[in-house]
C-alpha cells in the first residue's frame, strides 16, 4: 500500500505557474505508475498526465500538452507537476495516483489507479 499527499497548489493570475508536489510513503515507490488528475467545479476528475516506473515514458491530455510536465524523483519518493501558462480553465482540485503497472488505457483513466491522494486545489484567476 502507498499513502500519497499531495502540496502546492493555490491561487494564481493566467499565464502564470504553479508547481505540485505529490510525497509517497508506503511500499516501494518505484514500483508504481504515478499520474495526475483533476477535478474542476461540476466537472467528472479528468487525467492531466501520468509517468511510467521509470521515469522514462510521460503522457499527458491534449488540453495540458506543452503547458503542463510530469516527473518524478525516486530518491525522494516525490512526483511533480510543473504547470505553466495557466488558464482559468485549469482551475481545479489536482489529485496524485498511483497504480500497480498498469496497461496505457488504464494508465489515462481513474479506475486504472489503486491509490489517491486528497488533492490540492488550483485557483487560475483571469
Amino acid at each position: 500500500q502507498v499513502q500519497l499527499v499531495e502540496s502546492g497548489g493555490g491561487l494564481v493570475q493566467a499565464g502564470g505557474s504553479l508547481r505540485l508536489s505529490c510525497a509517497a510513503s508506503g511500499r516501494a515507490f518505484s514500483t508504481y505508475t504515478m499520474g495526475w488528475f483533476r477535478q474542476g467545479p461540476g466537472k467528472d476528475r479528468e487525467f492531466v498526465a501520468f509517468i511510467s516506473r521509470s521515469g522514462g515514458n510521460t503522457y499527458y491530455a491534449d488540453s495540458v500538452k506543452g503547458r503542463f510536465t510530469i516527473s518524478r524523483d525516486t530518491a525522494k519518493n516525490m512526483v511533480f507537476l510543473q504547470m505553466n501558462n495557466l488558464k482559468p480553465e485549469d482551475t481545479a482540485v489536482y489529485f496524485c495516483a498511483a497504480a500497480e503497472r498498469p496497461s496505457f488505457t488504464a494508465a489515462i483513466t481513474t479506475s486504472g489507479y489503486n491509490y489517491w491522494g486528497q488533492g490540492t486545489q488550483v485557483t487560475v484567476s483571469s
